[in-house]
């Protein structure tokens, strides 16, 4: 049975500029806004665009993805034809080949599309925080007969030198691709998010994977080829909530961005356009008497008796009475004991903040850093963590890291 489109999903990076966060686990599967992680939005946003059948590239630290994944059922993507498929490098006989690049990825799995044989493949981000209808995008790259389009948006010209820049006419057709010029002609920015014809992708996958001295990238390789050999290529133009979260200061004002939908444009609690998750089913959370909460986002399964102002607390943490939360965001299962303090900081899962720490800093006009505690990680009584310290491993009573 065909499909008109498929989703191929790439969530195998390393995350290397989430440093503590990714050392146990995939970007995508990092913990996002109180009980999501990042990989919920684009599997949502298929079901959200009748996209049912999904594969997801995995590479690095894949275990708790795939075990988060499952058979997709939390999605509705648990389906007989189709549904989602968690696809990691094959095993060759000398061992695993890891995935060279974005396109080489999409390449091994030329035998896992043609299963499906679509007309369209709809190539995602796994570490994207992102409200998006596919199938507005799909109506576009139809009607201009396109073989491939991209997802752009219009970013501040003075950032624009940060992205890959798609120049394109007064049609929406593209002329050029520039990756983070130092003059910029354009301030289409690449989304990451391609719709290609399948047997345009098909032969350009092929092509550029005889070719040795390719770095198999869709940015460097594939859409200069296309470019190159004048292919019908166009920018469909996106303007709803996107958000790249590939570093600690991203991630933290994704974050905070959910506290404040009217204004960022990033609203969980939308009927409309639900972002589906695995949910832990824990119970309520409860605020105690001595709680002051103003302005936070308290997920299930916590229990706050001190003051919790402009956070985000994931579920299962605990902030006993005489602690301090502020403007930070705190992971699963964390525990910050009477008189601790934790500002402006993302605390991984499952960490203990003994009586007395401080841990993070509001930031000053000069520094503007936010501290990061890993998961499992111990902070001792009356340490001092400041306020653009990485801390990795548990900290003794008293000690101070910066």
């Amino acid at each position: 049975m065909e499909k008109e489109m498929i989703a191929m999903l790439l969530a195998g990076g390393q995350g290397s500029r989430l440093y503590a966060l990714t050392e146990k686990l995939a970007k995508p599967a990092v913990p996002f806004g109180g009980k999501y992680r990042i990989i919920d939005f684009p599997l949502s946003n298929c079901v959200n665009s009748g996209i049912d059948t999904v594969g997801i590239l995995t590479q690095y630290q894949p275990l708790v993805l795939n075990e988060y994944i499952g058979n997709g059922q939390p999605w509705d993507l648990d389906r007989l034809h189709g549904g989602v498929h968690v696809l990691p490098p094959y095993q060759k006989a000398s061992g695993s080949d890891w995935y060279k690049g974005t396109a080489n990825a999409i390449c091994q799995n030329i035998s896992f599309i043609e299963r499906y044989n679509p007309k369209y493949v709809i190539i995602l981000s796994g570490d994207q925080i992102c409200k998006q209808d596919y199938s507005d995008f799909l109506r576009f790259h139809k009607e201009k007969n396109a073989e491939f389009s991209v997802a752009v948006m219009e970013v501040p010209w003075e950032e624009a030198s940060r992205f890959g820049l798609m120049v394109a006419d007064e049609t929406d057709r593209i002329t050029e691709f520039q990756e983070k010029p130092k003059e910029p002609k354009s301030n289409l920015a690449s989304m990451g998010i391609y719709i290609f014809n399948w047997d345009i992708l098909k032969k350009y996958l092929l092509e550029d994977d005889a070719d040795p001295n390719s770095e198999n990238d869709f940015g460097n390789n594939i859409i200069p080829n296309l470019l190159r050999d004048g292919r019908k290529m166009y920018a469909y133009h996106f303007d709803g909530y996107w958000k790249d979260v590939g570093t600690i200061s991203s991630l933290w004002e994704a974050n905070m961005e959910v506290l404040d939908p009217e204004h960022s444009g990033i609203d969980l609690f939308d009927e409309n356009w639900k972002i589906y998750s695995r949910n832990s089913g824990m119970a309520g959370h409860h605020i105690s008497e001595t709680a002051e909460v103003t302005n936070s986002m308290i997920t299930d399964g916590c229990k706050v008796s001190g003051s919790v102002k402009h956070s985000i607390l994931f579920d299962g943490v605990t902030v006993e009475e005489g602690a301090t939360v502020e403007d930070a965001v705190v992971m699963g299962g964390t525990t910050i004991r009477s008189g601790a303090i934790v500002k402006h900081c993302i605390v991984a899962e499952n960490v203990t903040i003994n009586e007395q720490a401080i841990v993070g800093a509001m930031p000053t006009a000069e520094e503007k850093g936010v501290a990061t505690i890993a998961s499992d990680v111990s902070i001792g009584r009356g340490a001092k963590i400041g306020p653009n310290a990485m801390v990795r491993n548990n900290v003794k009573d008293g000690e101070e890291e910066w």
